[in-house]
């Protein structure tokens, strides 16, 4: 019994705030879900190939943050538009996660919610605005 509430703290006065606990952590489940292998990654295979990112953040803190940030598919796609973005044809410099999502973006047209091109005229670096 006492291993139980190590685990999800002591039992609630209401039914409905246990509802709520449990779907909050069934909600994040997803996030934390795919920074596994994002963590995997990091701490094995990128060691032994050197850390030479182009961009400030490197892509795999880009990809924890955008994912903790805005939620598995949000997060997932701006991801793999930034990933898609480093080549040796992309662009460098410093590219942060952005705060808010695009206006345009909608779970129906997840390609939305990435930044596929670095933005035109920002020169060195690709600053985006939000």
């Amino acid at each position: 019994m006492s291993d139980l509430t190590e685990l999800f703290g002591p039992e609630p006065e209401d039914k409905a705030a246990g509802m709520r606990r449990v779907l909050h952590v069934v909600r994040r489940l997803p996030r934390h879900l795919l920074r596994g292998p994002i963590l995997l990654y990091r701490y094995s295979l990128s060691a032994f190939m050197g850390r030479q990112c182009r961009y400030l953040p490197s892509c795999s803190e880009y990809a924890a943050d955008a994912i903790l940030r805005h939620g598995a598919l949000a997060g997932g796609v701006m991801a793999t538009a930034r990933i898609c973005r480093c080549n040796p044809w992309g662009g460098h410099g410093y590219d942060p996660v952005p705060d808010r999502l695009p206006t345009d973006a909608r779970w129906s047209r997840p390609w939305r919610y990435g930044a596929w091109r670095m933005p035109k005229g920002d020169g060195e670096g690709g600053i985006r605005s939000s």
